[in-house]
């Protein structure tokens, strides 16, 4: 059960972060998900940075549950990102559509190497 309580923590901090970043940029009115960018590449840096120092097993289980599983799990969002490029599509903006498939993947994995290595 106490499992279950750290990722419910992390899970909302996570989303209360990600919800933060999307508030932050809603001013700007763009016509592409840059705040969903934003979020699934910095949570993709804190995985790789935290993967680092499980790997090192300088993690405990106990904050793995809170930062991997629930913190990073809020903060990124596959859904959103699948959302708003079918809506890219669908309204005609290919290029945007392809543009930030292509800048999620290529960017997360990046961010992860970046966390990677500042881990080490």
């Amino acid at each position: 059960m106490t499992s279950l309580i750290y990722v419910f923590v992390g899970g909302g901090l996570g989303s209360l972060s990600r919800y933060g970043i999307a508030r932050a940029l809603s001013a700007f009115e763009l016509d592409f998900p840059l705040a969903t960018l934003i979020a699934n590449a910095l949570s993709c840096i804190i995985l790789g940075f935290l993967m680092s120092l499980g790997f090192k097993g300088s993690m405990s289980v106990e904050l793995r549950l809170l930062f991997l599983t629930g913190f990073c799990g809020g903060f990124s969002t596959f859904s959103t990102f699948s959302g708003e490029t079918f809506a890219l599509f669908q309204n005609g903006s290919t290029l945007y559509g392809f543009l930030n498939i292509g800048l999620n993947v290529i960017i997360c994995l990046i961010c992860v190497y970046i966390g990677l290595k500042l881990g080490e």
